[in-house]
């Protein structure tokens, strides 16, 4: 490609092609040729010996040339300028203009080369405008007033198709300026038909008496006048009153932006193949700058490896690096191309630290005047004091910087290491620090700061900021308990243990006064090995000393001191309820939760939260439990984080138990992509099992069964024994024995480890296989001790199991008294928060149909259960209602918690010894406290309340 080819693509903010539709009116900045002559790339020759083909003349301003003529097919041919990239029809940007229309005032305002022109040409010809637009541009630098105004008023006589109104304005000495403008609103008030007057570059006006005319102007235009004003800045224009009275509307950077399908119509029309990959990486390297995709599509024509030249693409490419001189840096003030330059080593910058890198002062108001300016440079926080610059412009700078200054790049990566630090920036004062290659500075700053990383949700980040470091490195030790810790994240255990075990061995080496945290850290970070292997009794050898006083003689010292008690109380609780061991569980995670709180760490928080959801006394507020931990999460951007996991599965399994099956699978497949179970075992655990009950339910056999051995097989990984482990070998019997693998399920159960045959789940799976045996006696001796509560149980889920599995024994001997007794009371202990999934695990469907309504205390549950048996799903649970409610009187509780069963109002009243008037009374009372109108609706709040349930009373 000619550099005649190259400069006829560039014309500060339009960019037109194909090349051979280019006419005498196009216009290419001499200031790019002038950067492009100085920086070597063309020999020092006129413009118009930049090509034969081309006749290029100066223009009433020195800062432009103007093309003469189109260029031949031959040059063309030379150029490959037949793909030069077409304008791309912006059809969302073509309809706001549209709208527009109506407002009266349009505002286009963005950065050099983001297309405003090219929109605005491309539009006015597409809506058929052209022979009623007036178009003016702006001269650079325009002064003169009269000038301006000149040329308004002969592009709109032009657009009017008459010179009535313009007959005496001519150039005088004694220009009147608010004169001309209220004689030309008086003449265009009678227009007839609309006309668009389109003011381009007015950035480069400068007359301050222009301003104020054409702001009169605008407030006081036409009805059929409607104006657009194209700018790289916001114009002092009043706008604000445009916009309150509706009258505006504006076109920025943000809208100007090639979207993705923009950007692959653009270089498809150019003929340009490239891998999605490619484009996506051309798309966000250029953040959709349409001069930088024409560019870049320029560069791409016939380029041999265009693969390879989109992922070197950046701001040192040769026609991006020319644009950007010409158009932003050689545009700005000395002072403010030092402030550019020197922070450009910066991924965001703010005023002090501008400042500082800088060894001066007023960098936030240069950055501010940046921002406004629309100079590349774009605010990044609400309250505009962190900025950024466009990916290309700082490219630019930097390859500036190294050229310039190239002996001052370590030094301003040190000292912006030293700001951060002090700031509180970690993560940014380690980044600078290792690459100025400061490494025993970035490494005290990584040991001080790993602790509160990890706490704050940061694993990767500390993976890369470790990766970053030279293997000759590591050896410190602080920064061997970091790695350890890292390690720990990955799941990489055995690893993590033998840096654990370098760092204890090598202690002495670090200072005294830093040695105190060093071991805290160990410490902590053995106990979350720990953790992960379900190691209880290694847990409770850290917990005396981690949780004990701490001799604190520095604020960062009390700061660790709290951040090692919450996260030892929450590691504490967690594998005190993974090893089964949970009558101290929630006392230790409530006191981890408190600390949490109070010392703002929500990932400890969240961690509480979600385990202290599994000890809960009820559905009802395990799920509230749950629904604050994932909302925290969700906050913080951790939704899909492995600490927010067990909150999630935990939710599923609340879904799957009550039969809702989709639900679950919802909350399931959330839980998925949050948990690693090959990291995380206990919690996957957790996660596989509430796979397979929702297979279960759905009748799915043989999937259910590969999710319990996927339970199974995670218990290998766990030092002691899952609290869960028991329940999966249950299901696996209950499962195995419905696929008729009868041998199948007799050799799980004879794999079940000794520790967990005294357990009700072990009774009710040996049940099973008697009942499959033909053995109903044997199953219900079997049955006895865990109906008669002398076995531990997990919850009531279990004991549900045992009378259903009792209650088919007794059906099958004859026994149909007590099977229905059994029956009836698995229903009260499923009633108070409607599990469902008991009954559908045990083939009681048959006995349930059978079950005497009339007599039964739980008819409604009873029959969500059938129904849940027949396939048919129940209702889709509404959210939880928020904010408190009025509470029931003892008499309203009373009647609530009869509710849920068949009785009539009549029979309630019998029950207890109430009239039929008061009870109906009463129903009224409790409808108009929980904001509901029917019975079934009634019901549902007050589980979701927990004013039916275990621990209702405590919610009352």
């Amino acid at each position: 490609m000619t550099w005649s080819s190259h400069l006829l693509s560039l014309q500060g903010d339009l960019i037109w092609s194909p090349v051979s539709s280019l006419v005498s009116s196009r216009v290419i900045c001499r200031r790019t040729v002038r950067v492009i002559h100085r920086r070597g790339r063309l020999p020092p020759r006129s413009a118009t010996h930049l090509s034969g083909t081309w006749v290029a003349s100066a223009s009433r301003r020195d800062t432009v040339c103007t093309v003469s003529k189109p260029v031949p097919p031959a040059a063309v041919s030379r150029t490959s300028a037949a793909h030069v990239p077409s304008v791309v029809a912006r059809r969302a940007l073509f309809d706001r203009l549209s709208v527009g229309l109506s407002g009266g005032v349009t505002l286009i305002s963005a950065p050099a080369g983001s297309g405003k022109t090219v929109l605005l040409r491309t539009w006015i010809a597409e809506t058929g405008l052209a022979d009623r637009a007036a178009w003016v541009s702006v001269e650079r630098g325009e002064r003169d007033a009269q000038r301006f105004w000149l040329a308004v008023i002969t592009r709109l006589r032009a657009a009017v198709g008459t010179d009535a109104f313009v007959e005496k304005l001519t150039p005088t000495p004694a220009f009147e300026g608010d004169e001309i403008i209220e004689r030309l609103v008086s003449e265009l008030a009678s227009l007839e038909e609309p006309v668009v007057l389109a003011i381009d570059d007015l950035h480069e006006l400068a007359a301050p008496d222009a301003l104020a005319q054409l702001e009169l102007l605008l407030d006081r235009r036409p009805r059929l006048l409607h104006l657009i004003l194209a700018t790289r800045r916001d114009p002092q224009l009043g706008l604000h009153r445009l916009r309150l009275r509706g009258e505006l509307t504006e076109v920025r950077a943000a809208d100007l932006r090639f979207t993705l399908d923009e950007t692959r119509e653009l270089l498809a029309a150019s003929k340009i193949a490239l891998s999605e990959r490619s484009i996506r990486l051309l798309h966000a390297r250029t953040e959709g700058w349409a001069a930088g995709l024409r560019l870049a599509a320029l560069s791409l024509v016939g380029h041999s490896e265009p693969e390879r030249f989109v992922a070197e693409f950046s701001g040192s490419e040769r026609t991006i690096a020319d644009y950007l001189l010409a158009e932003v840096l050689e545009q700005q003030p000395s002072h403010v191309r030092r402030l550019l330059l020197r922070t450009s080593v910066l991924e965001r910058v703010n005023g002090a630290l501008a400042d500082f890198l800088v060894e001066g002062s007023g960098s936030e108001r240069i950055l501010h005047s940046l921002a406004d300016a629309n100079a590349f440079v774009t605010p990044i926080d609400l309250e505009r004091a962190w900025f950024r610059y466009h990916h290309l412009l700082a490219d630019l700078l930097r390859l500036e910087l190294r050229r310039t200054e190239p002996d001052a790049v370590v030094p301003l990566h040190t000292a912006a290491a030293r700001w951060y630090a002090e700031h509180g920036y970690v993560v940014d004062a380690v980044q600078h620090a290792l690459i100025a290659q400061d490494w025993d500075y970035a490494a005290g700053l990584l040991a001080d700061q790993a602790f509160s990383l990890a706490l704050d949700g940061q694993e990767a980040t500390l993976s890369a900021l470790l990766a970053a470091f030279p293997t000759d490195k590591v050896s410190d030790p602080e920064l061997t308990a970091v790695i350890a810790v890292d390690q720990i994240a990955r799941g990489s255990l055995d690893e993590a243990t033998e840096y654990l075990t370098l760092a204890e061995h090598n202690i002495s080496a670090v200072p005294e006064q830093r040695r105190r945290r060093l071991a805290a850290a160990l410490a902590v970070a053995r106990m979350s090995l720990a953790r992960r292997r379900g190691d209880f009794g290694s847990v409770l050898g850290e917990v005396d000393e981690l949780l004990g006083p701490a001799d604190a003689e520095t604020l960062t010292d009390v700061a660790l001191a709290a951040d090692v008690k919450a996260l030892t109380l929450m590691n504490l609780g967690i594998v005190e309820f993974w090893s089964g061991r949970d009558a101290d569980t929630d006392e230790h995670l409530t006191r981890g939760l408190m600390l949490a709180r109070r010392i703002n760490r929500p990932y400890i928080e969240i961690g509480c939260l979600a385990h202290s959801a599994m000890v809960a006394g009820s559905f009802a507020v395990g799920r509230d439990r749950c629904a604050e931990a994932i909302a925290v999460a969700e906050a913080h951007g951790w939704g899909s984080e492995p600490i927010v996991g067990v909150a999630l599965a935990r939710m599923g399994g609340y879904e799957v138990w009550q039969g809702r099956f989709d639900e679950a699978e919802h909350w399931l497949d959330r839980a998925g992509g949050a948990l690693r179970p090959e990291l995380e075992p206990a919690p996957g655990l957790l996660l596989h099992l509430a796979r397979g009950a929702v297979h279960v339910g759905r009748g799915r056999l043989d999937e259910a069964l590969l999710a319990f051995r996927a339970a199974e097989q995670l218990q290998r990984f766990l030092v002691t024994p899952h609290v869960l482990a028991v329940q999966v070998y249950q299901a696996l019997v209950h499962v195995q024995l419905r696929l008729g693998d009868v041998a199948g399920a007799r050799a799980t159960l004879a794999g079940m480890p000794e520790a967990l045959r005294d357990r009700g789940e072990a009774c009710a799976a040996q049940a099973s296989l008697l009942l499959a045996d033909g053995q109903p006696q044997a199953a219900i001796d079997a049955l006895a001790p865990a109906v008669a509560g002398k076995v531990p149980v997990i919850r009531d889920f279990t004991l549900i199991m045992v009378l259903l599995l009792d209650a088919i024994a007794n059906d099958q001997l004859g026994e149909t008294q007590a099977a229905a007794t059994d029956i009836e009371r698995a229903l009260a202990l499923a009633e108070p928060d409607a599990l469902v999934f008991p009954f559908v695990i045990i083939p009681s469907h048959e006995l349930l149909e059978r079950h005497p309504r009339h007599r039964t205390a739980h008819a409604a549950l009873l029959q969500s259960i059938i129904d849940v048996l027949g396939g048919t799903p129940l209702p889709t649970r509404t959210d939880t209602p928020q904010g408190p409610f009025e509470t029931l009187s003892d008499s309203e509780l009373r009647v609530l918690g009869y509710l849920p069963s068949n009785l009539s109002a009549p029979e309630i009243g019998n029950e207890l010894f109430l009239s039929l008037n008061t009870v109906k009374t009463h129903m009224r009372h409790i409808y108009a406290k929980l904001g509901v109108h029917r019975r079934t609706e009634a019901v549902e709040r007050a589980r979701e309340l927990g004013l039916l349930g275990p621990g209702a009373r405590l919610r009352r």
